[in-house]
This record gives C-alpha cells, sequence and structure tokens, in this order.
C-alpha cells in the first residue's frame, strides 16, 4: 500500500517551494487532481509541465500517470476522509448521533421480512451446532453478542473471529450445523473462504449483510442491513445498530420458537443471577 496522502503532508516542508506549490494544489483537491491532465494540473499550480514530471519522480513515482493513479486511488477512499470540515456544536452533534441512529433502525427493519427471519431461526431451533463467523471489530463483537443471546436459550453456540479457525471450523460441519455469518461490508474475503468450505460440507448459511453482496450471494437466509454513512467521519457507523436490530428480533423469533421451554431457562439465569447479585426484579439478564 502506498500513501500518497500522507507522502504529500509528510513532505511538504521538505520539498521545494515549486514542489510545495504542486503538493498545495494537489492536496486541495485530490480527486479533482487525479482527473487533471499534466498542463491542467501545471496551471493549477503555477509551474512548468516539466516540474510536474519532475514531482512525480520525487514522491517515487515512476511517471505523472501512475502519480495520477496514486492519486485516484487516495481519492477512491472518499472525499469525506479527505475533507477538514469543523465539528458541528456538542450539543447538535449529541442529537444528530441519536437521529442517525433512529433513521438507520427505522430503514433497516423494513427490509427484514418474517419468513426470511423465521425460516433462520428453524434453521437454528434444529442445528446440532451453531457457528457464529465474524472478523474486524463490530463484527467480532457482535459475534459475542449473537453467543450471549442464544446461550441463554440453551443452543450449543460458539463465536470465533479468528480467520484460519474459521476454516478449520468450517471443514468439520456438515448438513446438521448452521453458520451465522456477520460483515457489514459482505466482501471480507476470509470469511467468505471459511463460508464456501462450510457450504461444500452442507452446512446451512445465515448471513446479516449488505444485500448484493458476496457474503449475500452465499446465504440460505439474509437478515439485510443497510448501509448510510454521513460526510462527519469522527461519529461511529449507525450501521452497528441495524446489525444489532437483526440479532435482536433473529434471537427473539427463536426464543418464541419454543417459549415454554426457553422462559423456563431464562427463569433459572435468573434465579441464579439474583442469588449471586441480588437487585431488584427488573435487572437485565446479564447483560
Amino acid at each position: 500500500m502506498f500513501d500518497i496522502v500522507y507522502q504529500l503532508r509528510q513532505r511538504r516542508d521538505e520539498l521545494s517551494p515549486v514542489e510545495q506549490r504542486i503538493a498545495d494544489a494537489i492536496l486541495a483537491d485530490v480527486p479533482a487532481a487525479a482527473q487533471l491532465g499534466i498542463s491542467e494540473l501545471a496551471e493549477r499550480a503555477q509551474t512548468s509541465v516539466a516540474a510536474i514530471s519532475r514531482f512525480a519522480k520525487v514522491l517515487g513515482c515512476d511517471n505523472v500517470r501512475e502519480l495520477r493513479a496514486r492519486l485516484a486511488e487516495a481519492g477512491a477512499v472518499g472525499k469525506r476522509f479527505l475533507d477538514e470540515r469543523d465539528a458541528p456544536p456538542v450539543s447538535a452533534l449529541y442529537a444528530q448521533i441519536c437521529t442517525d441512529i433512529e433513521a438507520a433502525l427505522r430503514r433497516n427493519l423494513g427490509g427484514l421480512q418474517e419468513p426470511v427471519v423465521q425460516g433462520a431461526a428453524e434453521a437454528l431451533a434444529g442445528a446440532r451446532m451453531i457457528h457464529v463467523f465474524g472478523l474486524g471489530g463490530a463484527s467480532t463483537v457482535f459475534g459475542i453478542e449473537m453467543q450471549n443471546r442464544l446461550m441463554r436459550l440453551g443452543r450449543p453456540i460458539s463465536a470465533c473471529s479468528d480467520a484460519l479457525a474459521m476454516q478449520m471450523i468450517a471443514a468439520t460441519l456438515d448438513s446438521r450445523d448452521a453458520i451465522v455469518a456477520l460483515s457489514i461490508s459482505g466482501l471480507t474475503a476470509e470469511l467468505l473462504a471459511a463460508i464456501d468450505i462450510a457450504r461444500g460440507y452442507g452446512a446451512k448459511v445465515i448471513a446479516i449483510t449488505r444485500a448484493g453482496t458476496p457474503l449475500a450471494e452465499r446465504a440460505d437466509w439474509l437478515l439485510p442491513i443497510v448501509i448510510d454513512e454521513t460526510d462527519f467521519v469522527f461519529k461511529p457507523t449507525a450501521s452497528r445498530y441495524a446489525v444489532m436490530l437483526a440479532i435482536d428480533i433473529l434471537a427473539t423469533t427463536l426464543a418464541l420458537h419454543q417459549a415454554g421451554d426457553n422462559r423456563e431457562r431464562l427463569r433459572r439465569i435468573k434465579l441464579a443471577l439474583d442469588t449471586h447479585r441480588g437487585g431488584d426484579n427488573r435487572l437485565p439478564l446479564g447483560d
């Protein structure tokens, strides 16, 4: 990986005055600079075409074509990560975070179709073993959350966030087992590799991810999530709540699948916790 934006910012003060003008012209709008011809970039930086060619080599590029390719690659990350915008006032920021969460929940609720959720819950109810696969920050956390939700329903479940272990586990499964695959992007190569192995041995796959992604295409049951990212990059993604919504709906549907047995399990858990910690009757079950 060659991070040209980092190189431009880090090395700017070491550059000559002419090279600094070129760097500033590029950093002012990286995606636009990637689209400019060499003469247009020279005009914007108030320098010569030859100076642009020399500048490309100073940055470690073979020629201006490679420089433009590097800039296009950097610009593809998203302009919102390049613009230095002021943060909203703190009072407005709190409200905006809450608004974004509410909007994400409402939008994602419509994509959770009852027949699909019911089918996924029945697969989990009948599975010999349930494995939850998720890599990365949010997916790892939600894998543990999924395990926490289904463990209290007496389901045999294990969460895994190690790429190699996933493939090893996948190779031990068959049609009696189920996988819950978590991925906000739906693109994680290591996760897809494990899912392919598991499906080859007949394991059923429930995916919580974006529709139309490679992971979604591999799922027997898809609980789709929709991602709406704002231009304020410092705020955590509201899509985390979409995943939590899908997990809660799936877990609750599964709990109702055998309501009598699961009520008894939950009663036992509450008794064990109250005996251990005390507290009032409305404390949650170990959350």
